[in-house]
């Protein structure tokens, strides 16, 4: 038997030669050329990797699996991609595989002591594979045998609230909309998603204040603008793509305002690397002005810009006001209330520096606000989002060209997984119009978030985990923790295209699902499949994979879906899976028949290969929450860290995506052959006598709780002082399963209160 002993998956392993550079004062230009040609080169070779390269984002090819960021609406780049799709095509279409032979020569336990970069340098998942309970090795098992284990497992739970069933951002519209047809019919709303880790706490501002959980603006709206706020998001690294628009925004005489803790590369200046210009190095400097504000303090700036427009009556736009939202003389009184010293001490800016960017935003006659997870993971997160909000309603920012607001996602189809219905709480008119078509009546009684998910696992044995895609484990707050809840399942499974950690820390029995690639083509019964996504601002469109297989023995998601729900359901569903995983365009006309603004689905993909759907808040229409956008009135957050503690965010390196790590350099931030590193402000490290690139070990603090994370070096960085800052998912260990986002539940990964103690 396996040992239910509770220990951290993430063992400290010996360090890989740190090596310090500079940091950059710009992204992308050749270094992101090379690097881009280095890791699809020498993964995939020269003739895969450039057919690859050549199809992605491209109309009549595959969409890229990493971020969100949308393609232009008309002409296209043959290279439209970055140094991060490539990355993640290099991945996908590598030569390498992970066969049973790699089964037969690794244990579990052996693989488990490897690290992250390691596993994920392995290569393509090839055919299913089982690991039986107590036994060491996984072995090779048929798609119908595995199928059959998890119906029966399935079906053999005291409650149908007993299998959770998680959604990575990667799933295709199609492969979500059969998977929570096929949970809903299997009786519960346990669907929790990546959705709940990241840019739930942007859902749930949101939706209460102008009746949408999405982005109101388009690409367009970039290069129309006069000013851009950036807020908790690094582009360089998360999203690359995002620094064309930024540039060409600056270019047209639109100004940028960057606020975040760290200086990234990203939001300093970017080398077109598709310019004679920006291959030689030359940049275009993209911040106006950068903010370097305390982790968490963007709250307190908000209020203070507010202030400071409230200051300026004759910028407001009182008709926009009047016409069409509600509650601005209680928001307007609480601002007067806010004190500037509160204002300055929380978010660590000067006076002086907030009255620049509010003047900006005076001077400007239209607005974007974007950002990502930098506000989305603290426990006031929803609080923060909906000031930018005021903001923006204050200032007629919605509605018009060049203005309103900018959720990024970071992953390349999260958004359309929860327009599929991935979510644990469903509104009743989706859940009643689902049952309506398909015949059968749709839970109604919430289900589990991740959070919810992760606890009812650790305190309830027995439970069955399946994931479709992503990696559980790693994603997660609390590593310890989550990994205790998944040993305590009675069967483990996910579907993914690459070997990575919550593959090994396992439930009683555990199966790997592989699964085609977006690069990959897909040949079912009626042809050729396209899948769809959509991204960051609501853009569908199609998606039709090119290459060969990594494997014969490889199904797409739709397929993998629709058979576990035939295994499972059996004549308890009167759906027809077998039609459904034969030929995509049916599930599309079930997608038109049940979600608003899918009207002409598959003709819609035909003639124009993308859509845009409805968003009503860029059409002022507040009609779902009662015909008025919403101020609100939020008390200010008060961060509360005391004695020798610091305040710590965990961030990605540039050589990662997600929990994805493709190399163990940093190259902005001038870390090299290392992840175990910890940026601190030099006077922080002064008062504790840490040197440079000293070894010290990590502990948080939460509620009279510790958690630690081990041996990391302590580089000096232009941080604020108080803060620190760390890769994940070596340092989601720290991060409390109990500390979690008002309203949200999101982990606040970006909140955590430490202490260091250097290495004996």
């Amino acid at each position: 038997m396996k040992s239910k002993k509770e220990v951290n998956p993430y063992t400290s392993k010996a360090l890989t030669g740190l090596k310090t550079g500079k940091t950059k004062d710009y992204a992308a230009g050749t270094p992101a050329v090379t690097s881009s040609l280095k890791h699809v080169f020498s993964q995939s070779g020269v003739v895969r990797g450039t057919k690859a390269l050549l199809k992605l984002n491209q109309k009549d090819g595959f969409d890229c699996p990493s971020c969100a960021w949308p393609d232009p609406d008309e002409e296209r780049a043959m290279t439209e991609f970055c140094e991060n799709g490539a990355k993640a095509v290099a991945a996908e279409t590598t030569k390498a595989k992970v066969d049973l032979a790699f089964f037969k020569k690794h244990s579990v336990h052996d693989l488990s002591k490897q690290s992250d970069y390691w596993l994920e340098q392995q290569g393509r998942l090839v055919s299913p594979m089982y690991l039986k309970e107590g036994a060491s090795h996984y072995e090779s098992i048929s798609w119908d045998d595995a199928f059959k284990l998890l119906a029966k497992r399935l079906n053999e739970l005291e409650s149908v609230d007993d299998g959770v069933f998680y959604t990575s951002g990667r799933a295709s519209n199609e492969a979500a909309f059969l998977y929570q047809l096929f949970v809903r019919q299997f009786g519960t709303n346990n669907l929790p998603d990546c959705s709940n880790m990241c840019h739930e706490s942007s859902g749930s501002a949101l939706n209460k204040t102008i009746g949408i959980g999405k982005g109101t603006v388009t690409l367009d709206d970039f290069y129309k603008t006069d000013a851009v706020f950036i807020l908790g998001q690094n582009p360089g690294t998360n999203h690359p793509r995002m620094l064309s628009a930024l540039q060409q925004c600056v270019r047209n005489g639109g100004k940028v305002v960057s606020i975040n803790p760290l200086k990234e590369s990203g939001l300093l200046g970017f080398a077109h690397p598709q310019e004679i210009g920006g291959i030689l190095g030359k940049y275009t400097p993209l911040s106006d002005q950068y903010l370097q504000i305390r982790i968490n303090g963007d709250q307190a700036l908000l209020k203070g810009i507010a202030k400071i427009i409230l200051s300026h009556p004759e910028r407001l736009d009182e008709a926009f006001i009047s016409k069409n939202t509600e509650g601005f003389d209680d928001y307007k009184a609480s601002i007067g209330l806010c004190e500037w010293g509160q204002i300055v001490s929380e978010s660590g800016l000067s006076r002086q520096e907030i009255e620049a960017a509010a003047k900006l935003l005076i001077d400007s006659q239209s607005a974007i606000f974007c950002w990502a997870m930098g506000l989305t993971q603290h426990k006031n997160s929803v609080a923060t989002i909906q000031e930018i909000v005021n903001i923006q309603l204050m200032l007629g920012n919605l509605g018009k060209p060049g203005a309103g607001l900018c959720p990024v996602r970071g992953h390349s189809n999260v958004q359309g997984d929860r327009t599929m219905g991935i979510y644990e709480k469903m509104p009743e008119a989706f859940l009643a119009k689902l049952g309506d078509v398909f015949d059968f009546k749709a839970p109604r009684e919430f289900g589990f978030d991740v959070v919810e998910a992760i606890t009812a696992m650790h305190d309830k044995p027995g439970l069955v985990f399946f994931g479709l895609g992503g990696n559980f484990l790693s994603a997660t707050p609390d590593t310890t923790y989550t990994a205790q809840a998944l040993r305590n399942c009675t069967l483990t499974a996910h579907v993914a295209t690459k070997l990575n950690r919550s593959h090994l820390v396992t439930g009683n029995e555990a199966l790997i699902l592989p699964c085609l690639g977006r690069s990959e083509l897909d040949v079912r019964g009626a042809g050729t499949q396209k899948i769809t996504v959509e991204n960051s601002m609501g853009i569908v469109h199609a998606s039709c994979g090119r290459l060969k297989p990594a494997s014969d023995d490889l199904l797409s998601e739709p397929a993998i879906v629709s058979h576990l729900a035939e295994a499972t359901l059996a004549k308890r569903s009167s759906v027809d899976w077998a039609g459904l995983r034969e030929n995509y365009d049916l599930i599309r006309n079930a997608i038109e028949s049940v979600i608003p603004g899918f009207n002409n689905f598959n003709k819609r993909l035909e003639e124009e290969g993308e859509f845009y759907l409805p968003n009503n808040a860029k059409e002022l229409d507040f009609s779902h929450i009662g015909g008025k956008a919403k101020f609100t009135v939020c008390p200010m957050n008060i961060t509360r860290v005391i004695d020798n503690q610091l305040l710590l965010m965990t961030i990605r390196s540039h050589d990662q995506y997600n929990t994805t790590i493709y190399g163990l350099d940093d190259r902005y931030r001038g870390i090299k052959n290392e992840r175990r590193v910890i940026f601190l402000n030099k006077e922080d490290m002064a008062s504790r006598k840490i040197v440079a690139e000293q070894p010290v070990d990590i502990t948080s603090h939460f509620e009279g709780e510790t958690r630690e994370a081990k041996l990391f070096l302590a580089i000096p960085y232009d941080i604020p002082r108080g803060c620190a800052a760390a890769y994940f998912p070596e340092t989601n260990v720290l991060v409390p399963i109990k500390s979690t986002a008002d309203e949200s539940n999101t982990p606040t990964s970006k909140s955590i209160i430490i202490t260091l103690t250097p290495c004996s």
